[in-house]
């Protein structure tokens, strides 16, 4: 922060009413965890001391409730009690907050569940002037106040060091009360320009470990896209350091505070791009008070069995188009027929006869209204007895309920709907399909081509399905065939879609299935997609998701990547397959230093353990990012240099300020300070190079150090 803007510190005397404030909030929280834990102990019996009629089952529900309320509070992650404070002024905008004032953190606070509360959540209605007030539309605040907070002594709780504070309607009076007599001014800058000196701290503030929330700094747009309803779908183009996987997060602890029962209902659901990602977020939503939250990537959501096999890059690419949706529904239906001759039904001495015709216009109807398959099946059988019924009527009368049972079981029936609309199963749809080339010509017709189709078929068919060896992909075709016989259990409240720029159609897909009922949140970037199906436009992709009329918001105003990182970055927008606006950012303090090493691959790998053991000098995470193959050779450097490094995702390398990763890793992850290596190796090692060469450059939050040996692509040269 530069010393000539950076606010002035408030004297102790200024902050001590703020301090005793702290005192009881913390106070009150230690009160709560004890009486939560007091409840738990009371047990079962709570229930027949209130006098309220249960059984064992009630019991021991409000028994889990309870112990899981105290397991909440006993584990709510250690941090400041509050972060801000408003005082609305008297004016007629402030309405029933006059002259009020609210301390705002990450959770309320009160001495009991009924008293007034001593902090309120950020998510309460009334906090949204905590981040949308200003000066021109002050919203009713007279003054917004920020709070500075720094580690504690020897491990002990933050402490409060710093205040902050901006007046905002000068119309109206601050509520009187116990106060210092002296702030801090307002706001300040440093390196994050047009943000206050506390805000610009915090979002500069070095950091190891897992992402951190960003409930304290965020921004009004990134606060728009928090508050947007539970039944709408928005799609967050982010460009790097614009805080899109922040903004996602918080929406989803935001409506689950807002829509708590219709969010219980169908759950919600995060998924990121890979286990490190997932790793690197884990701890956002349970700061946030959010710990009842899944967290998994697409691979996670298929039950199709254990990938053994893997498939080729193009045989891959074409299981994953678009355009196997339609060859999957071709080969389930491949077995529906007509029937080509009348049913008759055994009924005691008498045989009920159905006419071929009126049989064949049934399934026919039953395939025009496209229910799933197994839905279908159980229609036509249902139909069926339908017809048997009214033949029935017509001799005898209505039939009873137990006759349209024995009808519906009868051997005659069944053998009938088995042979018009069989019994489906995913491996064996697929299997018959990916090893038999007539199958496969017949489902593909139109849709793949000849060389498409030689990819997908199996040069050594297996002898059942149940023997078939299937590859990541197979998987997402399982998932796709299990949709259409049978729509999934699973349909989540809300979705949160990290990196979706990634997705394949049919891992698209694979979401969609969950969130029929739902809305979503995507977040990505196209100029970041770097998989061999990443999405060129995000109309189509939205479609894939099940969302076509998500609303497309781009944020592109960065605030963690140095402006000097960002520009370097940009200039690679032009080799790149999509379009989209260049990133800027406020951060103006950060450090860019592209240094070309003489010399054969271990000088580069010394350079890499020099380049690392400066920015140990420094605080903060550091990444060294560089092509795969290249990153074991990069540990070893380390290791021989006495530095200790670790991977990403490593659960043992939690602490290690260190972490060697391979550019395929790179995405959504970010540290302090980055060493790249030989971008020209990143650019060239995949068809998609370059994107992933963008990702490389932008982890970097304060420091880049670019090295090589090679010459440089022609856009960063």
């Amino acid at each position: 922060m530069d010393p000539a803007t950076e606010p002035q510190r408030p004297e102790p005397e200024q902050l001590k009413p703020e301090r005793d404030y702290v005192r009881a909030c913390r106070a009150a929280l230690d009160r709560l965890v004890r009486a939560a834990q007091d409840r738990v102990q009371e047990g079962a019996g709570v229930l027949r001391e209130e006098g309220v009629s249960g059984d064992g089952a009630s019991a021991e529900a409000l028994g889990r409730h309870l112990r899981s309320r105290a397991k909440e509070l006993r584990e709510e992650p250690p941090g400041p009690p509050f972060f801000g404070r408003l005082d609305f002024g008297s004016g007629p905008d402030a309405g029933d907050h006059a002259g009020q004032r609210y301390y705002i953190g990450r959770r309320r606070i009160a001495e009991h569940p009924a008293a007034p509360p001593l902090v309120l959540d950020w998510r309460a209605p009334v906090c949204r002037a905590f981040y949308q007030a200003t000066p021109a539309g002050p919203r009713g605040v007279a003054v917004r106040r920020r709070f500075g907070w720094a580690p504690g002594a020897r491990g002990g709780p933050e402490e409060l060091t710093g205040l902050e504070d901006e007046p905002l309607d000068t119309g109206g009076a601050a509520p009187d009360g116990p106060d210092p007599d002296g702030t801090s001014g307002t706001s300040g800058t440093s390196g994050t320009s047009g943000t206050s000196g506390i805000v610009a701290a915090e979002i500069e503030r070095p950091r190891v470990g897992p992402m951190r929330d960003i409930v304290a700094t965020i921004q009004p747009e990134q606060d728009d896209l928090v508050r947007a309803g539970l039944d709408r779908s928005v799609c967050v183009q982010g460009a790097p350091g614009t805080g899109k996987t922040a903004v996602g997060l918080h929406r989803a602890a935001y409506l689950l505070y807002t829509h708590p029962r219709r969010i219980q209902h169908g759950g919600l659901l995060v998924v990121g791009p890979n286990r490190a990602f997932l790793g690197y977020i884990r701890e956002v939503l349970p700061s946030l008070g959010e710990t009842g939250v899944r967290q998994c990537t697409v691979a996670d959501l298929l039950t199709g069995g254990e990938i053994r096999a893997t498939d080729g890059e193009r045989a891959a690419e074409v299981k994953h188009s678009a355009r196997m949706a339609a060859v999957l529904e071709r080969a389930l239906y491949a077995g529906v027929r007509a029937p080509g001759e009348p049913l008759a039904v055994p009924d005691g001495s008498y045989r009920w006869r159905l006419d071929a015709d009126e049989l064949a216009g049934l399934v026919r109807d039953t395939l025009a209204q496209a229910p799933p398959y197994e839905t279908g099946r159980e229609r036509v059988r249902a139909r069926t007895v339908a017809l048997l019924r009214d033949l029935a009527e017509r001799r005898a009368g209505p039939p009873g309920a137990a006759w349209l049972r024995r009808m519906g079981r009868s051997k005659a029936v069944r053998d009938f709907v088995d042979a018009v609309w069989p019994r489906a199963r995913p491996r064996e749809v697929l299997a018959r399909l990916l090893g038999d080339g007539d199958a496969l010509a017949a489902a593909a017709d139109g849709l793949l081509d000849a060389e498409e189709q030689r990819v997908l078929l199996w040069h050594r068919p297996p002898r059942s399905a149940a023997s078939a060896r299937w590859s990541a992909a197979d998987l997402v075709l399982l998932d796709e065939l299990a949709g259409l016989i049978a729509h999934p259990e699973e349909s989540y409240g809300h979705v949160v879609v990290d990196e979706a720029q990634d997705l394949s159609p049919m891992e698209c897909r694979v979401l969609a299935r969950r969130s029929r009922f739902g809305s979503l949140t995507v977040l990505g970037d196209l100029a970041q997609g770097t998989t061999p199906w990443a999405a060129s436009g995000w109309p189509a992709q939205l479609a894939h998701l099940g969302a076509p009329d998500a609303e497309v918001v781009p944020l592109t105003t960065g605030f963690r990547v140095p402006a000097a990182v960002v520009a370097a970055a940009n200039r690679l927008l032009g080799s790149l397959e999509v379009r989209v606006p260049p990133a800027r950012s406020l951060r103006r303090d950060g450090e860019l230093r592209i240094r070309e090493v003489g010399g054969a691959e271990r000088s580069l790998a010394g350079a890499a353990a020099e380049a690392v053991r400066a920015a140990l000098s420094r605080e903060g995470s550091v990444g060294v990012i560089a092509a795969g193959e290249r990153t074991p050779g990069v540990r070893s450097a380390l290791a021989d240099a006495g530095i200790a490094s670790a991977e990403p995702g490593d659960p043992d390398g939690a602490g290690t300020r260190v972490t060697v990763v391979p550019a395929a890793l790179a995405k959504g992850l970010e540290y302090d300070h980055v060493v790249l290596l030989e971008p020209a190796e990143i650019a060239e090692g995949e068809r998609r190079g370059a994107h992933q060469l963008y990702v490389a450059l932008t982890r970097a939050v304060s420091r880049l150090d670019v090295l090589h040996c090679r010459p440089l692509p022609p856009a960063l040269a």
